[in-house]
């Protein structure tokens, strides 16, 4: 179960509104009597574990089952399923296997935290939500489920809710990168830009690679700041780790932000060279070239060309641009 500590439903900021959430915190001891599980069935428990965590998802399956066949109140047999499931993606699989073992063992942490896990990834939030809650009175310093209530509240459009886990998360462990990206994602969702612009760099410190998409949040969040230094800065880092043709664009942006405009033209020119239809690369190419054609005093008519051709490639891409047709109409490209 331990490897499931750490499943991370990702910083998806859905605006789903905000609903009315009274959580159970108590966990009512509801169990039903259990038989006690036999050594040869601890045995067959304990074989199917390794075959699950050696990826022989099928056999520990079977030991799994087998195991119920034979004593069908066993938890960790029906945790175990769930955790296959989980592991697999089959949430709905998952889901009744958790709710089971919740049901023969209300105080199972493993029971708890999994069926709220299942429950969030079947966007069920409301309900994850309450099983998160119950997790949580059982181990209130597990850095998983503190984690992934407030990732659920962030769902469901609730930072301030999410806040006090998404820092208790990153108090219990700030190693963990998953903890200090959602703290940095509840931060930006509260209107806290430096906050989160900490939390996303520290996430970063962690991490042996940072993602491109943390990348560019880094970079949205600096824009923010108009620290555009920083921006060029972090921007060449990401063309470095993810060298496509939306981040040259972004990198000349940048540069363009900053007053290099030679940095910027080559920019926007090697995005075109990946991608000959981002029409926004080719924008940046037409301002890069206009600007000079104006400020060589309108003397630089190859400028003033390519400028022409770039706009009118950019609006045949995509019509839809008044700015850019004004540009051209003011300039009579």
């Amino acid at each position: 179960m331990f490897l499931l500590r750490f499943i991370f439903a990702g910083c998806l900021l859905f605006g789903l509104g905000c609903h009315s959430i009274s959580p159970t915190v108590q966990v009512e001891d509801n169990s039903v009597s259990l038989a006690t599980v036999t050594e040869v069935q601890q045995v067959t428990i304990d074989a199917a574990a390794i075959a699950k965590e050696h990826g022989d998802y099928d056999e520990a399956l079977q030991l799994f089952k087998e195991v119920l066949q034979q004593n069908p109140v066993a938890t960790d047999a029906f945790v175990g399923i769930g955790d296959i499931y989980i592991i697999k993606k089959q949430w709905e699989k998952a889901e009744p296997a958790y709710a089971r073992a919740v049901k023969l063992e209300p105080r199972n942490f493993d029971a708890q935290y999994g069926h709220a896990v299942s429950l969030q990834m079947m966007k069920k939030f409301i309900d994850a939500v309450r099983a998160y809650h119950r997790a949580l009175t059982i181990n209130p310093e597990d850095v998983g489920a503190n984690m992934n209530i407030a990732t659920t509240y962030l769902q469901i459009g609730r930072p301030k809710s999410a806040l006090v886990f998404a820092e208790r998360a990153v108090e219990l462990d700030g190693g963990v990168a998953p903890a200090q990206i959602t703290l940095a994602a509840t931060y930006q969702l509260l209107g806290r830009p430096q906050d989160a612009l900490n939390a996303y760099i520290a996430a970063t410190e962690v991490m042996e690679e940072p993602s491109p998409q943390l990348m560019r949040n880094i970079i949205y969040l600096l824009t923010q700041e108009k620290r555009y230094q920083e921006v060029v800065n972090t921007t060449h880092q990401l063309v470095r780790l993810d060298p496509t043709s939306d981040t040259f664009e972004q990198l000349g942006w940048a540069e363009f932000r900053l007053g290099d405009f030679e940095a910027s033209l080559r920019a926007y020119q090697t995005a075109v060279e990946y991608d000959a239809t981002n029409w926004r690369a080719l924008n940046g190419i037409g301002v890069n070239q206009l600007n000079q054609w104006l400020l060589g005093d309108k003397t630089d008519i190859d400028a003033f060309q390519l400028a022409r051709i770039v706009f009118r490639k950019s609006l045949a891409i995509n019509p839809d641009q008044p700015r850019v047709i004004t540009i051209v109409l003011r300039y009579s490209l």
